[in-house]
């Protein structure tokens, strides 16, 4: 009983999911047997999503089941190209209507905000960008012709609710979505239990890691405030950032593992026996880590929601399209001072980094030069995600103040200032 007592107490989150991977694993194998048809495939995520929320919010689900309801009207009773304007000012409202909720409590009222509240907040906005992606498409001219007639009453309720994208994502179109459903008996992928055991073992790893940085951390944190070493200090921020970090690589992970274990994100076979599980990812610790620009880790970090915003705010906007999206960034997540700080920060260290590179790559020749550039870039990525991550993830003053403390607020500033030097 003790991991289980674990996970309760110390990743609720990871809890849902893991419990969730069985009756993902149920419908792929009777889905795979025809046992399911597309009626009851569609019935089977949808009541899925509606229990798994019911359970974990309580009250709150309704936050999601209103929002999917207004959504699926607003679909079949508009035009194609009046649906978006419509889905996303009420979705965007409703939401953050309750983002300014919490706020009201925490700052002011100074109550502990309901974790069942933060968890449908939190599923809330990734039911945001599932409902914008199918608005988008529709004002694209995507799938107009089934659209405009009710058939898809119920796939759309279906990949609203979908109980392996709920709680975690990463985000799939609407297209892919129902090409899974009604592909899965015709060609199903093959099973999927290889790598549902070795994700799993990923998210084991990461936790492992993510604890034993957890204690090493508290461990050291007294010396903090009366230490005079600059590098300690620094090195224990960047420790802190690299802990809230791996906490996202352990979610995405295990909502790949729960999406692969209904058949989702197959993408083919490598070789003859290796199949790539690989379709749906929002990231990959390795990859991301490596990352020796700003710019390039923005990319790849949450790769789902970094594609959803580039299509939704930068691709439209024609007026400073980076500010804007790191802007709109800003309001989805729910508009606190620490996320305000650090996403502009975060534009400004993209731009910056844009031009860098454009000024350093003609004059690095030889080998030894383009060595040095990319160590020094990779250690200046992590500093600035590093006091990018602490504001955004703790939110308030209090971690601008542990940054400006610790002079690990140095990185950024130096190249907010390379915006007007370079």
């Amino acid at each position: 009983m003790e991991p289980i007592q674990w996970l309760c107490e110390q990743h609720p989150f990871l809890m849902y999911q893991c419990f969730s991977i069985p009756f993902a694993f149920l419908f792929y194998v009777l889905a795979k047997q025809g046992c399911l048809s597309l009626t009851y495939r569609y019935l089977f995520l949808a009541s899925g999503g509606c229990i798994l929320a019911v359970v974990t919010m309580g009250v709150y689900s309704l936050l999601l089941l209103v929002s999917t309801v207004i959504f699926v009207l607003l679909v079949c009773s508009l035009s194609p190209e009046r649906v978006h304007p419509w889905v996303f000012g009420l979705q965007m409202g409703w939401q953050t209507f309750w983002h300014l909720l919490i706020q009201y409590r925490e700052y002011y009222l100074k109550e502990p905000t309901d974790s069942r509240l933060l968890l449908s907040v939190s599923s809330l906005m990734l039911l945001t960008q599932r409902v914008t992606s199918v608005s988008m498409d529709l004002q694209d001219g995507g799938r107009v012709t089934l659209m405009t007639q009710c058939r898809v009453f119920l796939p759309l309720i279906s990949y609203a609710l979908n109980f392996t994208a709920l709680l975690g994502g990463p985000l799939s179109s609407f297209d892919q979505f129902v090409y899974f459903v009604e592909q899965i008996t015709i060609s199903p992928p093959p099973q999927p239990l290889s790598v549902i055991s070795y994700k799993g073992f990923q998210v084991l790893s990461l936790e492992w890691a993510r604890n034993y940085l957890t204690r090493l951390l508290r461990d050291n944190a007294s010396s903090l405030s009366v230490s005079n070493n600059v590098l300690t200090d620094v090195l224990w921020i960047w420790g802190l950032a690299v802990v809230l970090r791996i906490r996202y690589y352990s979610h995405w992970k295990i909502s790949e593992c729960l999406n692969n274990a209904a058949g989702l994100g197959f993408r083919g076979m490598v070789k003859e026996d290796s199949p790539n599980w690989s379709g749906l990812s929002d990231g990959d610790l390795w990859t991301t880590e490596m990352s020796c620009q700003v710019s390039e880790f923005a990319r790849r970090w949450n790769g789902t929601t970094a594609t959803w915003l580039r299509r939704l705010v930068f691709q439209r906007c024609k007026t400073a399209p980076l500010v804007m999206t790191f802007g709109f960034s800003i309001w989805w997540h729910g508009i606190h001072l620490g996320q305000f700080v650090g996403f502009l920060v975060w534009a400004a260290a993209v731009r910056a980094d844009y031009q860098i590179h454009k000024y350093l790559k003609p004059k690095l020749t030889s080998t030894r030069r383009r060595l040095v550039r990319t160590c020094l870039c990779w250690l200046n990525t992590q500093m600035v995600m590093a006091c990018v991550v602490i504001a955004i993830e703790l939110r308030s003053t209090s971690s601008l103040r542990i940054l400006g403390l610790t002079y690990t607020a140095v990185f950024p500033l130096l190249n907010v200032l390379c915006i007007f030097i370079v």
